[in-house]
């Protein structure tokens, strides 16, 4: 909690902070309008024209009262009917326009609006794509989601309402303040001083309003994280009991959200009837001193060498109201600028984060061979693969076929510097071996099979895949030959089918059902409700534990590939079901290259190699009936002597 209170209170303090939010919104609006070059001019025009529409009204009404003073002195009301009629035409007129215009002017901001979002967030999601593992790691998946629902809406109420508002408000006190000197300069004085305690008053309550809310926009990205994480553990929280500390937990951080935004608010909705107040005092006080330079007959000094009257006065105190309501309405839209800074902050925070480096260059192609026997690159599916391997040095490139042999060579590695997670491993998988790891939990036999995938690059030491250093292949190419069955298994929100698929987008229904056969899944999926078209949700929260990694060993399957890691990938599954699966999966593993992490001993005593491994370390290598032999730290955990964790 005390860690997320004093991130929120560095996010909004100092004046780096607040340029730096004033960057983020700049950014945000070049795109909006980069986005739609040909439609922003037109909602700029249409706003502007709605301003100088509503900036007018004191002009004619300063006519019409000159119009009225002469009939009142003349009383020829055949003479100044004309004039008035013709002055409340064209001001009709004016607002019809003005009408007309704020109609398309919100037409195309819906439109413009909703596309930038729409692009935001594509842009958003296709950076967060291509990430690192370790990005997802080390950041609450909640705090990520809060990125595309409260930070983007901020800018949507910015590009919607507060920006339209400003530039429309900006331009009405423009065009006032140019008014007002047009009639009296005296008159525009007295209203500078209440603009200058106006602005004294917004910047000491606005900036502390600013504050508040830059913290609670991360106060709530905090307290979804943490909602989010609840809701993904209610069954370990009530089978726990842990209902009452989960509440506290989140009544600290809903209160401090409570906080942030009760003083953003409170300073923000204490400066609105400061500045009405200040507005209407200022409105006596041109009254009074208008009055009195009428009464003392005072000479006016304006632009348009006006008389100081009855018709240059009433019409000033009505542009001087319309003054001072448009800049308020200025000096109200701060808090939707700060927030949708904080918004747009964090959002190209995201953007900007540096995506998953790959700098590979060799790639995996689809090859056949000639009838020499010589490979030969193909766009067609031959099951057949190959490297491509370019060589800078002269230019050539060379094939070398998809076997499925894996290498690591006295290999270093620690996720945080300094805290080392695997010593000195070496390990050598020939194709179509089964190399497997035993050890304790945190012993690094996941790790192990997070470097063979690149989900973090090593410290030190050497991979080669088929005598290639893995860093030399692209990783979307590597990560295509290896399947992988997790222990925690991820379905998507589609058809069962839908999920095997997912192995191998191209892959027919046929080769699916074929892949589900292979895994033990079949029978199962068959007696669903809808059978293969049987549609999961939430995880695949209609289905067992077991049924789920089924499912995930069929994906696998589905995906062909020459090498397979396995990681525990039959915990969740009974010792029935799992005497079934391991039929399939002895199909699966023929020919391949497989890693299995297991901590059931019999999962893992056919295999060609087994490694133990201790607080990163290989500390036995050997088959099943070498370690026995051996009478080392394997034969403790088969015989029972101790136990795994």
């Amino acid at each position: 909690m005390s860690s997320n209170r004093k991130g929120a209170a560095g996010l909004g303090a100092g004046k780096e902070g607040f340029q730096a939010g004033f960057g983020a919104l700049k950014r945000a609006l070049k795109k909006y309008f980069g986005y739609y070059p040909k439609l922003a001019p037109i909602v700029v025009i249409c706003i502007l024209t709605a301003a100088v529409v509503g900036s007018i009204p004191p002009l004619f009404m300063q006519k019409v009262i000159t119009v009225i003073e002469d009939y009142v002195e003349s009383g020829d009301w055949a003479a100044a009917s004309p004039k008035i009629v013709r002055y409340v035409t064209i001001l009709g007129s004016l607002y019809l326009l003005s009408w007309l215009l704020s109609i398309l002017q919100t037409q195309v901001m819906a439109f413009m609006t909703q596309g930038f979002l729409d692009k935001l967030r594509k842009e958003l999601f296709g950076g967060m794509q291509k990430l690192p593992i370790k990005y997802f790691d080390t950041h609450k998946h909640g705090d990520i989601m809060s990125h595309y629902t409260n930070d983007t809406d901020t800018l949507r109420q910015l590009v919607s309402m507060a920006f339209p508002m400003m530039l429309q408000a900006l331009v009405v006190v423009l065009m006032l303040f140019a008014e007002m000197l047009w009639f009296s300069v005296w008159m525009t004085l007295v209203l500078i001083g209440g603009m200058v305690l106006m602005m004294q008053v917004t910047k000491r309550v606005g900036m502390g309003s600013a504050k508040y809310f830059l913290r609670q926009q991360k106060a709530v990205a905090s307290t979804e994280g943490y909602v989010q994480e609840m809701m993904n553990g209610q069954k370990v929280i009530k089978v726990f009991n842990h209902e009452d500390i989960a509440k506290e937990e989140f009544d600290k951080l809903n209160n401090g959200l409570y906080e942030d935004s009760y003083k953003a608010n409170a300073y923000a909705n204490i400066l609105g009837p400061i500045i009405n107040n200040i507005g209407n005092i200022l409105y006596v006080a041109i009254a009074l001193i208008g009055g009195i330079l009428i009464t003392i007959d005072a000479p006016n000094l304006s632009i348009s060498g006006l008389a100081f009257d009855i018709s240059v006065l009433v019409p000033f105190l009505n542009m001087s109201k319309q003054f001072m309501a448009n800049l308020n309405q200025l000096t109200m839209q701060t808090n939707s600028i700060v927030m949708a800074g904080a918004g747009a902050q964090r959002v190209f925070a995201l953007i900007d984060e540096q995506p998953e480096t790959d700098d590979g260059y060799v790639s995996l192609v689809n090859v056949k061979y000639d009838e020499k026997g010589e490979i030969e690159e193909t766009t067609e599916r031959t099951g057949k693969w190959a490297w491509k391997h370019p060589h800078k040095a002269d230019g050539t490139i060379t094939y070398e076929p998809l076997k499925g042999d894996v290498r690591m060579v006295d290999v270093d590695f620690a996720y945080e510097e300094g805290k080392d997670v695997l010593h000195d491993i070496s390990v050598f998988a020939e194709p179509g071996q089964k190399v497997a790891f035993v050890g304790a939990t945190g012993a690094g036999k996941t790790t192990i099979t997070n470097l063979i995938n690149r989900f973090y690059d090593i410290a030190d030491g050497k991979i080669r895949y088929d005598g290639i250093n893995v860093n030399k292949i692209k990783k979307a190419d590597l990560r295509r030959s290896l399947g992988l069955v997790l222990q925690e298994t991820n379905l998507f929100t589609g058809s069962v089918m839908d999920n095997i698929r997912y192995g191998r987008l191209d892959a027919t229904d046929e080769e699916c059902r074929e892949a589900a056969r292979l895994a033990g899944a079949d029978d199962f999926i068959e007696r669903l409700p809808d059978g293969y078209e049987t549609m999961l949700k939430n995880n695949g929260a209609n289905l067992s534990q077991g049924q789920r990694q089924l499912i995930a060993i069929a994906r696998a399957a589905v995906a062909d590939p020459p090498v397979m890691i396995l990681d525990e990938a039959t915990s969740s599954i009974d010792t029935h079901t799992e005497s079934i699966v391991q039929k399939g999966m002895d199909k699966l593993m023929e020919g391949r290259t497989v890693f299995v992490i297991a901590h059931r001993l019999s999962t893992v005593m056919n295999s060609d190699v087994i490694m133990v491994l201790d607080h990163g370390r290989i500390i036995e290598r050997g088959n099943h009936e070498k370690l026995i032999a051996d009478k080392g730290t394997y034969y403790q955990l088969y015989t029972g002597a101790f136990e795994l964790e």
